[in-house]
């Protein structure tokens, strides 16, 4: 079993939304800290947001004000939602788990007109 399935990814306009959700297994999901990371082409992998079990968020500067990370401790499901997107957050999104250190398969965000 897949232990983080990302999904929500897509084309979107800039300006637009996305919300990307990742389902996590195999881990006591509610203790373990989380976060989305992205990698666009020709670049390291950079953090976007991490949660911490007890929901204190972090955000890269880049996109403060308009991604929003969150958590639903009831269904193992992580969030980001993405607002005002712009061409600069093109990019394969991946899940993050701490505990044990774990990456989903990643899900491409393409922001183009």
């Amino acid at each position: 079993q897949v232990p983080l399935v990302e999904s929500g990814g897509g084309l979107v306009q800039p300006g637009g939304s996305l919300r990307l959700s990742c389902v996590v297994s195999g881990s006591i999901f509610s203790s373990n800290a989380m976060g989305w990371y992205r990698q666009a082409p020709g670049k390291q992998r950079a953090m976007v947001a991490l949660i911490s079990p007890g929901g204190s968020t972090n955000y890269a500067d880049s996109v403060k004000g308009r991604f929003t990370i969150s958590r639903d401790n009831a269904k193992n499901t992580l969030y980001l939602q993405m607002n005002s997107l712009k061409p600069d957050d093109t990019a394969v999104y991946y899940c993050y788990r701490s505990n044990p250190v774990s990456w989903g398969q990643g899900t491409q965000v393409t922001v183009s007109s």
